[in-house]
């Protein structure tokens, strides 16, 4: 029996998340929900959108599955999601970008991994005024940061078959800080010696992207081209509705779609359950269950391929748990 913590969201959290839970009881994966509130639902009773239950739940757990979450204007954290990286060390985050057919894109038979380091970089949010007109934000990059976001990319890319690793960075003009994460990336990759390494610059990344995106496996970044790039991939595949994401650390995982809570249509049952669906085949791939994670993966594509029982943004009139359930009979 696995003991994961839920933590449903905000918006159209609950509901894409109750569709999730249902495909996955029926995988017939042992799984006990430790259901915790964080968000802007959480504030009223406990002051803050993060409670520290949260964390503790987490800790104990070591895994959680997460809706998306509203992070509130004005007060609190600037992120929960940051919040949430930063006080678990979840290093890395992973988000896989694929092509479903079914899914409009404009492209075909695209499958990459981004492997973003999740804690360090601009977004360590080192940043101050100076004076009245001008602001200064610190850019950290360190070698113990570098260097396991690095091997975990490799690893990944041993474990799962992947062919090559390519580094991104801006080293010709930040010869310092994404000089040291391209030399750590280099050192890592004499480790690895059957899988092919490269680099790109990060502008010179996303041109290659949008013209030869078969030419790419893996890639790793620090935080913020890992940021820019993943949005990116997601668009070449459909948008932010299918991107699944997880960020993982040496002792915690948490699992996520990247989108938005949309508080417009919280509580109607319209949203796409595809993000969060596809991140709970990462949390069963995480947890061994592969078997699991391909009946799942394997009958979503297919009720996407057939198009009858969709939500509205893949073209259908299908309620988000009708979508679940046609996921479920292709299941069986």
């Amino acid at each position: 029996m696995y003991k994961i913590t839920l933590l449903p969201g905000d918006g159209i959290g609950p509901d894409i998340t109750a569709a999730t839970k249902r495909i996955l009881a029926a995988t017939g994966v042992p799984i006990e929900w430790d259901e915790q509130i964080a968000g802007e639902c959480a504030i009223p009773e406990f002051g803050t959108p993060l409670p520290e239950q949260v964390l503790q739940s987490i800790r104990k757990n070591k895994i959680a599955l997460k809706g998306p979450l509203t992070t509130p204007i004005g007060g609190g954290f600037r992120s929960i999601n940051v919040a949430l990286r930063k006080q678990l060390d979840l290093f890395a985050n992973l988000r896989p970008a694929r092509t479903y057919p079914g899914i409009r894109s404009r492209y075909e038979d695209i499958d990459l991994v981004i492997v973003r380091e999740n804690t360090e970089d601009l977004y360590a949010g080192v940043e101050h005024m100076v004076g009245e007109d001008a602001a200064e934000s610190i850019k950290i990059i360190t070698r113990k940061g570098s260097e396991r976001i690095c091997r975990f990319a490799f690893e990944y890319a041993a474990k799962n078959n992947r062919r090559k690793v390519t580094a991104v960075h801006k080293a010709n003009i930040m010869k310092c800080t994404d000089g040291l994460f391209l030399s750590v990336a280099t050192e890592v990759a004499r480790d690895y010696p059957n899988i092919e390494f490269e680099d790109r610059i990060v502008d010179n990344m996303c041109m290659q992207l949008v013209q030869k995106p078969e030419n790419y496996d893996v890639l790793v970044a620090p935080n913020l081209y890992g940021d820019i790039i993943s949005d990116l991939c997601a668009g070449l595949v459909g948008g932010l509705g299918v991107a699944p994401g997880a960020n993982v650390g040496t002792d915690y995982a948490v699992f996520e779609p990247v989108h938005g809570s949309a508080p417009k249509y919280a509580g109607q049952d319209i949203a796409n359950p595809t993000a969060l669906v596809l991140s709970s085949v990462l949390m069963l791939r995480y947890l061994g269950e592969d078997a699991a994670a391909d009946q799942v993966e394997n009958a979503l594509a297919t009720v996407i391929a057939e198009g009858k029982t969709v939500t509205y943004d893949l073209g259908g009139s299908a309620k988000g748990m009708e979508m679940a359930e046609a996921v479920i009979a292709k299941m069986a």
